[in-house]
């Protein structure tokens, strides 16, 4: 009889884009399962062949003691009567939820995955209350992954973590990408570019990622703002779900016609053919597997110095890093790359080797088979 892997989430989009070839490679050897919230209005009703059942338990991923309280025992009584080996979870919400339900029913192995740290950028008692939860799912969890060495580092300079109760799987990352979905294709970037209304004379930066104030999308607008007054033909790019009304406030700092609110896609790949500079300003990030996409496509990187994109690029190889919240820091090295198309091509082209060596999609998902054996051997 084959062993059983849960995996925990609250939005199936979690599954949809990051686990999908782990399922399909585990299944060979282990019966998996995916618990999720099906209502979970960004993807419903998920499905998926190589798993044996998706079970619905509305974990949402704001706080509401109630549905929390009625999400915890919907997901006791599951585990109670499923008999997992091992569950796996991820995101805060449904990482408390997920350990706290597996440790009450006495789940031998149970795994957390860190993805970020809500609380980097928060202050004062809330910051302390979200450090103290993860520090109790820690507590919970009998072995901790985390999605890259700079933050791994980070949780354990915080006290989060012990350096002996937690691994990195490779470079980092959750799932690795597919190399021939990203990757240059100039008919592509042709093609995109002209139904924008781009012409082959303006300079793109682009941004995608989820809108919200802690992605610093404010902050490169502040300094596209200043960088068009000096370079005209320079355009912002920014796709991605609008979370905080992100939209509206760029509209109000941004002359018409020198910025495109794009909206969410399902084909980043294409997209990121457009750009000139890939552009992620992030105040806090786990690992940033975007600039990796964009890295496989041939597009330089401006990041910031967070601590979670430390190993998304090589510096001044693959990408250049601004101070992160400092709008001049953004515009002067904007400027640098906007004068030097030499630096540019080096490191598009450094970006998808560095990419190519470190984190398909193959070398993570077999990174991946080899801790669940280890990890279910006896």
């Amino acid at each position: 009889m084959k062993k059983k892997i849960c995996f925990i989430v609250s939005t199936p989009y979690t599954a949809k884009a990051f686990l999908e070839n782990h399922f399909e490679v585990l299944s060979k050897d282990y019966d998996v399962y995916l618990v999720a919230n099906l209502d979970d209005p960004e993807i419903k009703n998920y499905s998926n062949s190589y798993l044996q059942e998706v079970k619905h338990i509305p974990i949402f991923r704001k706080i509401s003691l109630l549905k929390d309280i009625k999400a915890l025992f919907l997901l006791i009584r599951y585990l109670n009567k499923s008999n997992f080996d091992v569950t796996t979870t991820f995101t805060p919400k449904a990482g408390l939820i997920g350990i706290l339900a597996s440790k009450i029913v006495g789940v031998k192995k149970r795994v957390y995955f860190f993805t970020g740290q809500v609380w980097h950028t928060k202050k004062g008692v809330f910051k302390k209350f979200l450090m103290t939860l993860d520090k109790f799912v820690v507590a919970l969890s009998t072995d901790i992954i985390v999605d890259g060495e700079p933050q791994r580092n980070f949780l354990i300079e915080n006290k989060i973590i012990k350096p002996n109760k937690s691994i990195v799987l490779g470079k980092g990352t959750i799932s690795g990408i597919d190399i021939s979905r990203f990757s240059l294709k100039n008919e592509i970037r042709e093609k995109i570019r002209l139904e924008l209304n781009y012409s082959q004379e303006d300079f793109v930066f682009m941004f995608l990622g989820r809108l919200n104030t802690d992605k610093g999308i404010m902050d490169l607008v502040q300094a596209f703002k200043k960088i068009n007054v000096k370079y005209p033909e320079t355009k912002l790019l920014v796709i991605g779900p609008d979370e905080e009304n992100i939209s509206a406030k760029i509209t109000a700092e941004l002359d018409r016609g020198t910025y495109t609110l794009y909206g969410s896609t399902d084909k980043p790949e294409n997209l990121m053919q457009v750009g000139d500079v890939f552009c992620l300003p992030s105040h806090r990030e786990a690992f940033g597997l975007s600039i990796i996409e964009a890295s496989a496509c041939g597009r330089p990187i401006l990041c910031s110095d967070t601590y979670g994109l430390k190993d998304t690029i090589v510096e001044n190889v693959t990408g250049l890093r601004h101070k992160a919240h400092d709008v001049d820091s953004i515009y002067n090295q904007m400027e640098v790359l906007i004068k030097d198309s030499a630096l540019r091509q080096n490191l598009g082209i450094n970006g998808r080797k560095y990419v190519e060596e470190h984190f398909s999609k193959n070398i993570l998902t077999g990174l991946w088979r080899e801790y669940y054996n280890s990890l279910l051997k006896n």
